[in-house]
């Protein structure tokens, strides 16, 4: 589709590429078109906490390095790295070819060269408490010691740039891919101030022109990208990206099949278009094969009911999730694989092993969590007291709107095993609050990895990360588990840390302050004149290779 088919596109590209644009030049342009329903709250990589943002922000910035589609590290504008023996210091060698985007607040209203001091202020201002970036506890292993001399960064001179630990962090080079690492302009910092959030610039593919909140996002190629593909042709292909912010995602899916964007991204909750487009077992619908094409492949993204479980909860002794049996026989009475099934087309894999999900090296069929079993079920809770003669109390678990379909199934088949369940359905941010301040005692949860390490998943059972301030949400608290978290911190090689995740993990599900449901899985759809549009179990979206023909 072109944009003389759409009359609001065609006064987008008034503005931006000027009144005297002709219409053939117009059509020859290349726009990425999508829908992004849950909205943006901000373009300042600092703030890039949910996938919307980290989307938008992932064409306008870059950081020191990158990640791939098979979840490496690769170079981006730190050409190589190293790091020391004891796992403490590491010093990039910056490309000397990145440029910020050209803004008139530079001299010449051009773009001035990266260098390795815009780093280090980039990420001073992420551990900023006056900024409070949502992603500072990146950082919490540098090293920020008077002794060190650095706090934490130095810029040694233009194109190295060192940072120091207070301690070993394997992971680290997959957290730096994150885009709270984006570099940015200090300058252009500065003089914005809190409003840099709708005037970005950084190096990225694509260039800041129009945010209109809520209605429409425009960027724009970004003629001085430093990056070339595989043949030494400039990237990005693409001329612009066009971002709406349609809520209803039915609307949404229309737009889509009329060709009005070209890609969207996910199937969940009631009102999804998920039975339109895909088959029972999870193909796409051969009605649509014509126009559009399907990536599907393992998510980052562990789906679970998680319990609070803190030894010094009020109401601690009448509350049967408080008894490990009880929370096992839970486990045992959810045919997790029919939920797939019947749920959600079988998009996804049904978590009977542990936290870990498919798609990280450190997963294994080895951790044994818990199959449908009612039998099983009801045998724990007999042992738990509940053996026909003793009534349990009734057990509330909260959800959102999205999850509710799913939760109405979980509460019909635990009622076969005598446990009778009230669903309480909360708007999405008072759910995140309630879970936050300890005030559910079993709640609906997701855990998408911010980067490809199992360290991500157990920090969330680390007893120094009780929430509200740390991410322990189910308050869980184990010593022989602690022990492990940190011994695993201390092992570089792969191998051996990955068999200490995996004991990690069988120790969660034999204590089960949670109840895995299911490993999830990346789908999209877009339509099939887009070539290079790949995947990742991040579900990162990435433009800067993407092709569109008119």
């Amino acid at each position: 589709m072109t944009f003389i088919k759409t009359t609001l596109l065609f006064c987008t590209i008034a503005i931006l590429f000027g009144c005297t644009t002709s219409t053939k030049q117009a059509e020859t342009r290349t726009v990425f078109k999508y829908n992004e329903s849950s909205g943006i709250n901000s373009l300042d990589p600092a703030f890039a906490k949910d996938q919307s943002t980290t989307w938008a922000t992932n064409q306008l910035y870059n950081g020191l390095v990158q990640m791939n589609n098979k979840l490496e590290v690769k170079p981006c504008i730190a050409k190589r790295w190293t790091v020391s023996a004891d796992g403490l210091k590491y010093t990039f060698t910056l490309r000397n070819d990145v440029y910020f985007h050209n803004h008139e607040l530079f001299p010449n209203s051009k773009g001035r060269k990266v260098i390795a001091s815009d780093f280090v202020n980039s990420f001073f201002r992420i551990i900023d408490e006056m900024v409070a970036s949502p992603g500072a506890w990146i950082f919490n292993n540098i090293d920020r010691s008077e002794k060190s001399g650095y706090l934490g960064f130095e810029a040694e001179n233009d194109t190295t740039l060192n940072i120091y630990l207070n301690k070993p962090f394997p992971p680290f080079l997959g957290l730096l891919t994150m885009q709270y690492c984006s570099v940015v302009p200090h300058e252009i910092v500065e003089h914005y101030g809190k409003d840099f959030r709708n005037h970005p610039v950084g190096t990225g593919p694509f260039q800041f022109k129009l945010w209109k909140e809520g209605v429409k996002l425009v960027l724009l190629k970004n003629e001085n990208y430093f990056e070339r593909d595989n043949i030494g042709k400039p990237l990005p292909y693409l001329d612009a990206v066009a971002i709406t912010f349609v809520s209803d995602k039915q609307t949404e899916f229309l737009d889509f099949v009329k060709g009005n964007i070209d890609f969207i991204s996910g199937m969940d909750g009631r009102g999804s278009y998920k039975d339109e487009i895909l088959t029972p077992d999870g193909k796409l619908n051969p009605k649509y094969a014509s126009t559009m094409l399907l990536q599907s492949q393992p998510y980052l993204n562990t789906e679970y009911i998680g319990i609070y479980v803190d030894e010094n909860q009020v109401g601690k002794a009448t509350n049967p999730l408080h008894n490990k049996l009880v929370r096992q026989a839970i486990s045992h009475g959810i045919d997790k694989q029919k939920l797939i099934s019947y749920m959600r087309n079988n998009i996804g894999t049904a978590a009977i092993n542990g936290i870990v999900p498919k798609g990280l090296p450190s997963f294994s069929n080895n951790v044994k969590g818990y199959e449908y079993n009612p039998a099983k079920a009801k045998k724990l809770l007999a042992e738990a007291g509940y053996d026909g003669t003793k009534k349990m109390p009734i057990i509330k678990i909260s959800t959102t709107e999205k999850r509710l379909d799913i939760f109405e199934f979980i509460q019909n088949q635990l009622s076969e095993i005598g446990v009778n369940v009230n669903l309480e359905v909360n708007p999405s941010a008072v759910h995140r609050q309630m879970i936050a301040k300890s005030a559910l005692n079993s709640f609906w949860a997701s855990w998408i990895a911010d980067y490809p390490d199992a360290e991500n998943y157990f920090t969330l059972f680390y007893s120094k990360n009780f929430s509200p301030a740390g991410p322990n949400t189910t308050h869980f608290k184990n010593a022989e588990f602690d022990k492990l978290y940190e011994q695993s911190q201390n092992e570089t090689a792969d191998s051996l840390r990955y068999k200490t995740y995996q004991r990690m993990d069988q120790l969660l599900m034999n204590e089960a302050p949670i109840i895995p449901l299911y490993y999830d899985q990346v789908i999209r759809l877009y339509r099939n004149n887009i070539d290079g549009l790949e995947s990742n179990a991040l579900n990162l979206l990435i433009l800067k290779n993407v092709k569109k023909n008119n």
